[in-house]
């Protein structure tokens, strides 16, 4: 089973402050509740994803995980979540997108693959997938299926990489809104960048912009966090807007703390941006003034990588400002008509089927080893049977390996009949040894 929290849902804060607390849930999970056997969490930029193998089922073929067996681990593990980021439970439940079985493989499968992200084909998103396999195999905290599951999206991962070369060149949300910007700024080495929200996204940007040489960068923050932020990572925070928008090249904005109101369904409700309009045209103003008549006007680029707006879009009005937000960066980025993007999902749609018949037939194991055991116990018990009928040793003993000889062989002819049986849909349940073995006899 999962449970997925994700932009396609959600702003960035939002996320970030569910996620807040992910580092515990997992191991939380295990420990606390019966129904849990293991858990791993994904948490990124863009999703806050638990993933739980629950007690006696299995992700794929197998047993069957009841809508009971669902909510109830569901509600569990929101608790947790709650009890750890502080937001309350209704929001919790309310947050998380609730998958199972099949579905659930193909969900990570196609994240892994970079074919759930805002840019398509983005590769970051593979080895954060393996990382959070990793530490909750570190953590202890997972399981067979899970191991099996997460081993088997990265193959996934790969082989879209290798085949398709979608996201070849790693693009991610700020690699592909940098490189828009890039014709309009300054050189990286002398660009005055600031950046708007302290979250992932924020610490991503930062990143982003020192790879390309970029080394004047401030933090703004309306929440105060600013200064904590920039002395995290060794940039400069800065504590009043308009003074740095004035000096500022380039503007990522990604806190997603814009509010709209009054209310939801209210056709009258506004919205309150972190970057409005005014505050843009003050900025300008006063560098004008600084630069003084007869120097050139200096554009500013604003990146408004919030999912919900931070910036007021009325800026896009003012001379020398351009301005792109998520919907430039994904024209930008492979849509879901390219031919490398269908490629990439007809690979991973083969890998899923491919996952889900090995853990079909991995469910029936149940019977194979009872199989074993009825056709070994049969075995001795006509090798003792027949003992008796042989007057020399070498005779019982020639008797003795064609019966072992046979047995084998019905006991491989058995195997593949489960086996087939489980791949044409048969599930484990209904196929007894009895069953086996009269269809063999026919």
């Amino acid at each position: 089973m999962s449970m997925t929290a994700s932009h396609h849902d959600l702003d960035l804060d939002a996320l970030e402050l569910l996620s807040s607390g992910g580092h515990c849930v997992a191991g939380s999970a295990v420990r606390s509740c019966e129904a849990i056997s293991g858990a791993v969490v994904i948490s990124t930029c863009n999703r806050f994803e638990v993933y739980l193998d629950l007690t006696g089922q299995h992700l794929a073929g197998g047993g069957r995980i009841t809508d009971l067996a669902a909510e109830h681990a569901a509600r569990e593990v929101a608790q947790l979540v709650a009890q750890a980021s502080g937001v309350t439970l209704d929001e919790t439940v309310g947050a998380f997108t609730v998958r199972t079985g099949h579905d659930v493989v193909t969900h990570l499968f196609d994240v892994a693959s970079g074919l759930d992200s805002m840019v398509l084909g983005e590769r970051e998103i593979a080895g954060q997938v393996r990382r959070a396999l990793a530490v909750a195999h570190d953590a202890g905290t997972t399981s067979g299926p899970l191991e099996r599951l997460f081993q088997s999206a990265s193959r996934a991962s790969k082989d879209v990489a290798a085949q398709t070369h979608l996201g070849a060149d790693g693009r991610s949300v700020v690699s592909v809104a940098l490189d828009l910007a890039e014709p309009s700024v300054p050189p990286w080495r002398v660009a005055r960048a600031v950046i708007v929200g302290t979250g992932a996204y924020a610490g991503a940007s930062v990143a982003a912009l020192r790879a390309r040489g970029c080394a004047d960068v401030r933090v703004w923050s309306a929440s105060g966090r600013a200064p904590e932020f920039a002395a995290a990572r060794g940039v400069e925070a800065a504590t009043d807007l308009v003074s740095a928008l004035a000096d500022a090249d380039v503007v990522i904005s990604c806190s997603g703390t814009s509010r709209r109101g009054p209310g939801p369904g209210d056709t009258g409700a506004s919205v309150s941006y972190l970057v409005h309009a005014a505050a843009v045209v003050q900025a300008r103003t006063r560098a004008a003034a600084v630069a003084g008549d007869d120097a050139d006007a200096r554009g500013l680029v604003v990146l408004d990588l919030a999912l919900h707006r931070d910036v007021d879009p009325a800026i896009a009005d003012e001379a020398d400002v351009l301005l792109l937000d998520l919907a430039a960066v994904r024209a930008h980025a492979p849509s879901e008509a390219s031919a490398r993007v269908r490629s990439a999902h007809r690979i991973v749609g083969a890998a899923v089927e491919d996952f889900a018949a090995r853990e079909a037939v991995r469910g029936a194991d149940g019977v194979i080893v009872r199989l074993r055991e009825r056709i070994d116990a049969d075995l001795e018990a006509e090798i003792r049977r027949s003992a008796a009928t042989f007057s020399s040793d070498a005779d019982r003993a020639a008797h003795e390996r064609s019966l072992r000889r046979f047995a084998a062989t019905l006991l491989h002819r058995a195997i593949v009949r489960v086996r087939m049986s489980v791949r044409d849909g048969v599930p484990p349940e209904q196929i007894t040894v009895e069953r086996v073995l009269e269809d063999l006899a026919r």
